[in-house]
């Protein structure tokens, strides 16, 4: 797959993914729904936000960073957006269950910066 082919890819899936989420969030009443309803959303929120994230971080590793090969921006910046997506939905996860404090959020981005340091050494091994 080219750069070019990859990057309309993306760009249009997650698109199709912001239209999911925003359809989800005007049809379904929170008040009424059940698990799947839960589900839709945070799984169209995480697909969003990964999908945005990678974008927007592929081009600025891209613009900064010429002198990395493309196929290491991009899976930087994936990688990347997906622990990112997580954060945000995990954290919107716990404040929907009343269980969101900042020593929960703390151990949330310890939690995924140890992934992030064990995928990198991984990586590099």
């Amino acid at each position: 797959m080219t750069l070019r082919q990859y990057l309309l890819t993306m760009i249009s899936s997650t698109v199709i993914c912001w239209i999911t989420f925003f359809f989800v969030i005007l049809s379904v009443n929170p008040y009424t729904t059940n698990l799947v309803g839960f589900l839709l959303f945070y799984l169209s929120l995480f697909l969003s936000l990964v999908g945005s994230a990678a974008i927007i971080g592929f081009f600025v590793r891209f613009v900064r960073l010429k002198h990395e090969l493309a196929f290491r921006s991009v899976s930087e910046a994936f990688r990347q957006s997906f622990l990112f997506a997580t954060l945000i939905v995990v954290s919107l996860l716990l404040l929907s269950k009343n269980l969101f404090s900042w020593l929960n959020l703390i151990l949330l981005i310890i939690g995924l910066s140890v992934l992030e340091f064990f995928l990198i050494s991984y990586k590099k091994a």
